[in-house]
């Protein structure tokens, strides 16, 4: 059964980051709070996380999961960019959107795109989601929490952790989620292609 916490919006408790910390140490999957809507996410690496992201969201191999990260000097050990992107993705962070890249070799292949090689990355504007990447000492593995059968992102806590009770370790809840998704762009090409209008404005890529 999925533990729910509840956890203060501008101040977490530490001892709720911690205990999210260490299941997500010990291989789990939990769901958190960001700036665009609610998250799952487990530790870089996890195999059988990804496995159940997968499962919970009815994910073919052609999905791009993200890489979340706490600042945008943190990026450049996980993907490459040149130096328009570079000033790309720095004028947009932190803030709610999803950036397609190439990755480096330092993320392993089973989070990348089977063919493409790519990643999505994102450095959130949330308090919380911060707090637990400082909790945790490095970048989540993390996918949007839209389920294929619900019309919309989920935008209450307590109402996931009832839903995926069974399928997930942990709730994080702060209460000051947001409610859209992020908008995603791919920056792999000579051009921005927007993959998806969300919470950002795209009116920079277009």
């Amino acid at each position: 059964m999925a533990i729910y916490l509840d956890v203060h919006p501008d101040n977490p408790q530490p001892r709720a980051l911690a205990q999210a910390a260490r299941i997500l140490a010990d291989g789990g999957l939990i769901v958190y709070p960001t700036d665009s809507c609610f998250a799952l996410g487990c530790a870089v690496g996890n195999a059988e996380g990804i496995e159940r992201i997968k499962r919970i969201r009815q994910l073919d191999d052609k999905h791009h999961f993200t890489l979340v990260v706490d600042q945008f000097a943190h990026l450049g050990a996980y993907v490459d960019m040149d130096n328009w992107v570079f000033r790309a993705v720095k004028a947009a962070t932190p803030g709610p959107y999803t950036f397609i890249l190439k990755a480096t070799r330092e993320l392993p292949k089973m989070m990348l795109h089977p063919k493409k090689r790519t990643v999505g990355v994102r450095v959130p504007d949330h308090r919380t989601t911060l707090a637990l990447l400082d909790a945790v000492g490095g970048p989540l593995l993390t996918s949007t929490l839209l389920l294929p059968d619900v019309d919309g992102p989920l935008t209450d806590g307590w109402s996931i952790k009832e839903l995926l009770e069974h399928q997930v370790d942990l709730v994080l809840d702060s209460g000051d989620c947001g409610v859209e998704p992020t908008t995603v762009v791919d920056l792999t090409g000579d051009e921005p292609v927007i993959e998806r209008v969300g919470a950002g404005d795209p009116t920079p890529f277009e």
